[in-house]
């Protein structure tokens, strides 16, 4: 492989793990910030309406 081969693979490994570092700073923000618990209500009401329950 050619020089420029290995360097544009040296980019996309540094965008993949900088894509899974800000992926993981995110999910660290919405935990942090209780938003699951709004994700979960949302998706038990929408459970609940399908089966005819709510």
């Amino acid at each position: 492989m050619n020089d420029m081969g290995k360097r544009s693979e040296k980019k996309v490994v540094l965008l993949r793990v900088f894509f899974l570092i800000l992926g993981a700073v995110f999910t660290a923000i919405g935990i942090l910030g209780e938003e699951y618990t709004i994700v979960l209500n949302k998706a038990v009401r929408i459970c609940l309406e399908c089966i005819g329950i709510g």
